[in-house]
């Protein structure tokens, strides 16, 4: 692991039976092939929304700021600054919580607009060393410098100038990743953070895929966490000794990525002209509830959340997806497609009380509501749909009765 400091560093399987939780290990199926001539960067900024506050009020610098999408009782925090993380608050946290634990915590609404500005100035930075630029958020961005304008051979300078170049100019921090795939320079970024620069080889990458936790591994959400951990797969280690078959078998497509993964293979490109399949939010009740005017109230925040992403990234849907989690933990959704395109939070939430007449909400209790919207126009080409309601406050009140009656 080349970078400018150091880095620190047995589930038994079944053999040939098969019983509920372990599977027959087979030896590998399919000849692989690792492609090491690309060079990745992944830059990601350092507790950005936080980091920006801290720079635009020094009194802020060293305290922890939080920042979070509403400072009202159903806020989720966005960042959290490397001070407050220290007392265990992480992004997506609920407010409620985060004020338990850090309760001399600076509590601030995010400011997108300025973060929009900021994040355009350092995508400008990262086209003049290549026009393969992938950004995934406002924060983090994948770049393909393999050919870049600068004619700079070795992909951790680089990096490293523009670490430089990004704190020159905005005075903000970045950590940066740097390796052969997508995967690889990503899990880099994050392994140092903060002003991290790491890169991972690939002689590195044998062993630090045998001791990765399973959850690391793109494309590994909760619930396919659970399910690898329930079959005795902890780590790198163990997944490795599952044959392409049963990955394919138990997890389909996903399962003949993770076979590759665990052995440095991920062949996605870095695309910037990519588009997002969809866009939404989500978030997990306190408590389990059967009241659905908390679960309005709820949809009406994630809709407001929902229209900021998608402004942000400059697209328009037309098809809204609602999702419940009842407190059995079976989940549902519900989906509808809208005649026009828009970027609207008052369509998202009117469109999300009618599905949700279509659910068991207020009979069974719900833990989580979450709102999407997918079905992207390409272009903004035609006027997109704007609701003639001034705002959700005067809508929800409204919607409560009509459910519950």
């Amino acid at each position: 692991m080349k970078k400018t400091d150091s880095m620190n560093g047995g589930v038994e399987f079944a053999g040939s039976t098969k019983t509920e939780n372990k599977i027959e290990l087979a030896a590998p199926t399919v000849e692989t092939f690792v492609t090491t001539d690309r060079k990745i960067i992944v830059v990601d900024m350092d507790a950005y929304f936080a980091s920006v506050e801290q720079r635009d009020n020094p009194d802020l610098k060293g305290k922890p700021v939080i920042v979070c999408e509403s400072l009202g009782s159903r806020g989720v925090v966005s960042t959290a600054s490397y001070e407050a993380r220290k007392f265990g608050v992480h992004s997506a946290m609920p407010l409620w919580k985060a004020r338990q634990l850090c309760p001399e915590g600076i509590f601030l609404e995010v400011r997108i607009d300025v973060y929009k500005i900021i994040s355009s100035q350092i995508k400008n930075i990262y086209l003049e060393y290549t026009d393969l630029v992938e950004p995934v958020a406002l924060d983090e961005a994948y770049l393909d410098v393999t050919v870049n304008k600068k004619g700079i051979s070795s992909a951790i300078d680089l990096a490293g100038e523009i670490q430089s170049r990004i704190f020159f100019e905005t005075k903000l921090t970045a950590s940066a990743g740097v390796s052969f795939n997508m995967f690889l320079a990503k899990l880099a970024s994050g392994m140092h953070k903060p002003s991290g620069l790491t890169e991972i080889t690939k002689d590195q990458v044998d062993s630090l895929m045998d001791n990765l936790p399973i959850g690391e591994f793109y494309g590994v959400g909760e619930v396919t966490e659970s399910k690898f951990r329930n079959m005795g797969v902890e780590t790198g280690a163990d997944l490795k000794k599952l044959s392409f078959d049963d990955l394919s078998r138990l997890f389909g497509k996903p399962g003949r990525s993770f076979y590759n993964l665990v052995r440095g293979i991920d062949e996605r490109v870095v695309d910037p002209n990519k588009l997002r399949k969809s866009i939404g939010k989500e978030i997990t009740l306190q408590a389990d509830t059967e009241n659905v005017e908390e679960i309005l109230d709820n949809l009406a925040t994630l809709s407001t959340d929902v229209e900021k992403l998608l402004q942000v990234e400059g697209l328009y849907g037309r098809t809204i997806t609602l999702k419940l989690k009842y407190g059995n933990f079976s989940s549902i959704t519900r989906q509808q497609a809208l005649k026009e395109f828009t970027d609207d939070a008052v369509i998202f939430f009117n469109t999300a009380v009618g599905l949700l007449k279509k659910t068991r909400a207020g009979e069974w209790p719900v833990r989580l509501v979450g709102i999407a919207v997918s079905g992207f126009a390409p272009l903004p080409e035609s006027e997109p749909a704007v609701s003639e309601s001034p705002s959700l406050s005067a809508t929800t009140n409204m919607e409560v009765a009509q459910i519950t009656a």
